[in-house]
């Protein structure tokens, strides 16, 4: 029997290795014979596919049988070359395009040179431009004893915030659905300090009585990830892949673009590599993989580009993917950095195939980074999808100081990730709370049985990334409740006083790992004013009830711009970046724009002093 047996896996063995072989092969000009580097190679009908290198030589893993190989280029002809199941050696050229790519485009900062260098063609851009959102419906108060758990994933997310800022600095309030709360709370610095065990996240927790509904409670629950100094990063395989378009051309979208990619060039040690991918009609490699060294050529190769074209999304997006598994890292960072306004419109351009590429490459270990540039078509709806799918984040890019910030003041934070797939679990105590209502994360709940499914996607935490959550709660009027869970297993024990309000799980996993770890911390009831809560608490509560005056809330309660003021301005602090201050005057901005009022604050009262 056992022979059989082993004559039998011999046989799967033996099937296995015949179904795999590696094509090689070199691709050069019809016209000069020279090798072209950084080519497209794809099987047609897969995702299977690599990238010439400097040589122009490729070595890509295919099945069995026979197959289509498409090879492309920007600025020549696409080719596709039959290959035949014996076949293992390929010798294939490419012809220039020869449409006319010299078209002169104006735009409002001058004129467009040929884009013959770009070897990218590209069509009349329909001139109709509308930003997407995906709705929001707030969280509503839930009963502790009917719904005693509360899960969503971490969101480090900080897009809202500098597109709410885009708006009120062009006079303008933004759309309810533009602003998620939870992602203007959490662009602000809170110091919490740094995890000191074997876990790369730390928990945080305190409560104050709620500024907006003084009979309610706020309760603070803070992550924060380990730090990790940029000398001592992963080398870092990056790609740029940059949105060329004809949507590109507004002096704050490739312009601002360029400029921010080379703040994060100047970031890069010689360990470091950066290949730029772009689109426009037409995808190609424009610069192949440069070590950080070679800063002045990143940047030359940053330089010549120009805006002008249709948006072949899912083609860049695809080659992009290539280039980075060509350079795979195995103990580096390796993520695909897209610089956009997030209109595709030809091409890979449905989100259920966008989501489905980016999550199998995800699984790879190549993760995926998102930048949102401009306005009147930003597609943000789009770009917040492409972050979460990819194992990356969002940012938007407004100014070139949120570029500096992004990707110089928290340049490992945005491109290392140390914890992935991150999820709360907060359990209630009903002797203390009634009912609960998790101010935003909308769109990163969860159900209670998806914290223990490995499967289940979440949120990511870079390296020194805070991750902040508030939750208004209702205290319990002390009648006798059904215990759920924990606090039920409690009461039969005649814990009924235990001092615990609320439990706070977390679950993570390790960026190269497939399994989850979780570990746990409690918060006692503690109400006191708000005159005596921290700053950075201030601070967050601010944020908050500034964001749901904004979106109109229906839960917004008492809550006034004067309030969020007095709360913003007691909470400035040190301020050293002035990102606090600002804020300050976004709400009187929007005050302002609201209802006309000159924007004012009160002095906090201490009660205790009264």
């Amino acid at each position: 029997m056992l022979k059989y047996l082993f004559l039998l896996l011999a046989g799967l063995i033996t099937l296995t290795t015949q179904a795999q072989r590696t094509l090689t092969g070199i691709i050069t000009d019809t016209d000069n014979h020279q090798p072209l580097p950084s080519v497209s190679v794809l099987i047609k009908g897969t995702s299977m596919g690599t990238i010439t290198n400097a040589n122009g030589e490729f070595h890509l893993q295919a099945p069995a049988g026979n197959l289509t190989l498409v090879i492309s280029f920007i600025g020549y002809k696409t080719k596709e070359v039959l290959v035949t199941d014996k076949q293992s050696k390929i010798s294939a050229s490419l012809a220039p395009e020869n449409k006319q790519l010299s078209e002169i485009v104006i735009t409002g900062y001058g004129i467009i040179k040929d884009m013959r260098s770009m070897g990218c063609s590209y069509a009349t851009v329909n001139s109709e431009e509308q930003e997407a959102y995906a709705p929001i419906h707030d969280n509503r108060f839930q009963a502790v004893n009917l719904h005693p758990l509360s899960t969503f994933a971490a969101d480090v997310d900080r897009a809202s915030y500098s597109n709410v800022r885009r708006f009120l600095n062009d006079g303008e309030l933004p759309p309810a659905d533009a602003v998620r709360v939870e992602e203007m709370i959490n662009y602000f610095d809170y110091q919490y300090k740094p995890p000191t065990g074997n876990d790369p996240v730390a928990i945080y927790t305190d409560m104050t009585e709620c500024p907006w509904e003084p009979t309610h409670q706020l309760v603070r629950i803070g992550l924060k990830a380990m730090e990790v100094s940029n000398e001592k990063l992963p080398p870092a395989n990056l790609v740029f892949l940059i949105d060329v378009s004809g949507s590109m051309r507004a002096e704050n979208k490739l312009p601002l673009v360029i400029k921010s990619l080379k703040v994060l060039t100047q970031q890069l040690r010689p360990i470091d590599h950066v290949a730029i991918v772009v689109y426009a009609g037409a995808a190609g490699v424009v610069l192949p993989s440069t070590p950080g060294s070679e800063k002045m050529a990143i940047m030359d190769a940053l330089d010549k580009l120009e805006a002008g074209g249709s948006t072949a999304g899912g083609a860049g997006i695809q080659l992009a993917y290539n280039t980075a598994a060509a350079n795979y890292l195995e103990d580096g960072n390796n993520r695909v950095i897209i610089a956009t306004d997030g209109d595709f419109n030809v091409g890979v351009s449905s989100e259920g195939d966008l989501e489905k590429l980016i999550s199998t490459q995800k699984e790879k270990g190549i993760f995926l980074s998102v930048l949102g540039f401009g306005m009147g078509n930003l597609k943000d709806n789009k770009l917040e999808i492409l972050a979460d799918k990819g194992n990356g984040n969002y940012a938007y890019i407004d100014t070139y100081e949120e570029a500096r910030r992004t990707l110089v003041t928290e340049f490992g934070g945005t491109l290392f990730t140390v914890a992935k797939d991150v999820k709360l679990q907060v359990e209630f105590n009903p002797h203390f709370i009634e009912s609960y209502r998790l101010i935003g994360y909308e769109n990163r709940m969860l159900a209670a049985e998806d914290f223990k499914d490995d499967k289940k996607d979440a949120g990511e935490m870079g390296a020194g990334h805070t991750v902040t959550a508030l939750y208004e709660v209702v205290p319990s009027k002390g009648d006798d409740a059904t215990y759920p869970l924990k606090y039920y297993q409690m009461n039969l024990s005649n814990a009924y006083y235990n001092e615990e309000a609320l439990t706070v799980n977390v679950r993570y996993k390790k960026p190269k790992s497939n399994s989850s770890k979780v570990f746990t911390q409690t918060m006692r009831w503690n109400s006191q004013k708000v005159t005596r809560i921290p700053d950075d608490f201030k601070m967050a509560t601010a944020v908050a009830a500034f964001g749901m005056l904004l979106r109109k809330s229906e839960f917004k309660g008492k809550a006034t711009y004067a309030q969020v003021l007095t709360l913003a301005e007691s909470a400035k602090g040190a301020d050293k970046e002035g990102y606090r201050a600002e804020f300050i005057q976004l709400v009187k901005k929007a005050q302002l724009l609201n209802n006309g009022t000159p924007a004012y604050s009160n002095v906090m009262a201490d009660d205790d002093n009264q």
